[in-house]
């Protein structure tokens, strides 16, 4: 299991430094797209929709690696009134849900992006971008995040938590 945990750390991390790229290809785009309108005067066609994909494909794909540092919201009011059994307990159950919750949104993003695949889906806008790419940051960052939240289980269990 420790192999595992490895490879879905390094898995989580690669796709934070990926979201951290789109993050600053977002800031490239936005900076490129006002000296384009306000000082050339020209329009712009793609822009606005390719810093909208980043920023929500940049979401998906850094969530692995929040859960793995332990940077979503945590309530633990409740988890503190119990002894060292009842945390991890707690932990499994809250671990669980999320995984429930992740594995449904990932396989049901994989049938979106499937869909717009095979079907040539593109975007109702002038650029016409193929659906497929903005949709698959959905299955792959969820997807990712239930393979972390397997791992995160599996310390919860062996007294790395």
């Amino acid at each position: 299991m420790t192999a595992y945990i490895r490879w879905v750390s390094t898995l989580s991390r690669a796709a934070a430094v990926v979201a951290l790229l789109l993050l600053a290809a977002a800031i490239l785009v936005v900076t490129q797209m006002v000296v384009l309108r306000y000082f050339l005067k020209a329009s712009t066609i793609w822009q606005t929709e390719f810093v909208i994909y980043s920023l929500v494909a940049m979401t998906f794909l850094a969530s692995p690696y929040v859960l793995l540092e332990k940077g979503h919201v945590n309530v633990d009011l409740l988890e503190m009134a119990f002894g060292r059994t009842g945390r991890r307990v707690i932990r499994s159950l809250a671990g669980l849900a999320g995984f429930v919750f992740c594995a449904l949104l990932a396989w049901s993003g994989w049938v979106y992006f499937e869909e717009a695949w095979s079907y040539g889906w593109t975007t109702e806008t002038v650029w016409k971008l193929p659906l497929w790419i903005p949709l698959l940051p959905l299955p792959l960052g969820v997807g990712l995040m239930t393979l972390q939240y397997i791992a995160e289980l599996a310390k919860i269990w062996r007294d790395d938590v």
